[in-house]
């Protein structure tokens, strides 16, 4: 019996310490090498990550435009088709992923230019998690991206959530930048640093915009997050709203700028396609609601 019990204890300690595990003491990660665990701040394995990138890939509505970096001619083009959702609402952008350390830690490897503060107070790289968007942007912006607005990462294959924490104030203004511990979550095996980045444009970026998508001052401070837990939840909340918006959760695609939603869902009668429920003879009001090179024709998806 009580080997039995000693092995009933143990499982309940390591059940205890694995939803504790997502309460930190910040200090304690704030290191280049030993940060919070990428699972700490990992989206949901359920969510579908091709079938965002593909919807990603149709947007068109541009809001703005930056080079990916200050010798870079390439550009990346901030959307906001989904910024006007009541829930789950968000820009867009793909770009590449330089390494921001400024805040606590702004002497990490090959930060040559470091400052010791971010926009909201002086976030630790090595523990926070955090992106950083166009100084320009954030000020033309400041109703709806107030900080610490929670983001979705898709990097790798994979999707990771963290908060802005940062704006980009070089001339030109940039996009593509991440701090030390999201660049290297990203990124486990490229040895990123201060002067070394992930170079390739194939980033994508989803910044949750308005009150509702900020991180409260409870679990974090001018530092450090101290709740992982309400990092997850939150973005596994906000990316869900999101993807029910657009018709990626088996619900009905939503216009943002219309006062009425559409009742029906796109049933798929023609074969296999990269979206599915919005394949060849699934109901369609326009062609942004059918897969691939499929168009909307008299209310149905169908070649072009």
């Amino acid at each position: 019996m009580s080997a039995k019990l000693s092995l009933l204890q143990l499982g309940l300690l390591t059940l205890a310490r694995s939803v504790m595990g997502q309460q930190v003491n910040g200090e304690d990660y704030d290191s280049p090498d030993a940060g919070p665990p990428a699972d700490y701040f990992a989206a949901d394995a359920s969510l579908p990550v091709d079938k965002i990138l593909s919807a990603v890939s149709k947007l068109s509505d541009v809001g703005d435009s930056y080079p990916l970096s200050t010798e870079s001619d390439q550009e990346s083009k901030i959307f906001s088709d989904w910024a006007s959702f009541d829930e789950g609402a968000a820009i867009v952008f793909t770009a590449d992923m330089d390494v921001d350390c400024d805040g606590l830690d702004y002497q990490c490897d090959g930060n040559e230019d470091g400052q010791d503060q971010t926009n909201w107070g002086s976030l630790a790289a090595y523990e926070v998690p955090f992106i950083v968007i166009p100084d320009e942007y954030l000020t033309n912006n400041e109703e709806t991206l107030s900080g610490n607005n929670i983001a979705a990462v898709i990097c790798n294959g994979k999707i990771f959530y963290g908060i802005l924490g940062d704006s980009n104030g070089n001339d030109p203004q940039v996009t593509g930048e991440a701090s030390w511990l999201m660049a290297r979550t990203c990124f486990p095996d490229d040895n990123l640093a201060g002067d070394k980045g992930h170079g390739d444009a194939d980033v994508t970026y989803i910044l949750f915009l308005g009150e509702k998508a900020v991180l409260p001052g409870d679990v974090i401070d001018e530092n450090y997050i101290s709740d992982f837990g309400k990092l997850k939840s939150m973005g596994n909340d906000l990316m869900n709203s999101l993807l029910s918006n657009i018709g990626l959760n088996g619900d009905p695609q939503t216009d943002p700028t219309s006062t009425s939603t559409s009742t029906a869902t796109p049933t798929p009668t023609g074969g296999d396609c990269s979206w599915p429920g919005h394949c060849e003879g699934a109901s369609c009001s326009s062609d942004d609601d059918c897969s691939d090179d499929l168009a909307c024709n008299d209310g149905s998806c169908s070649p072009p």
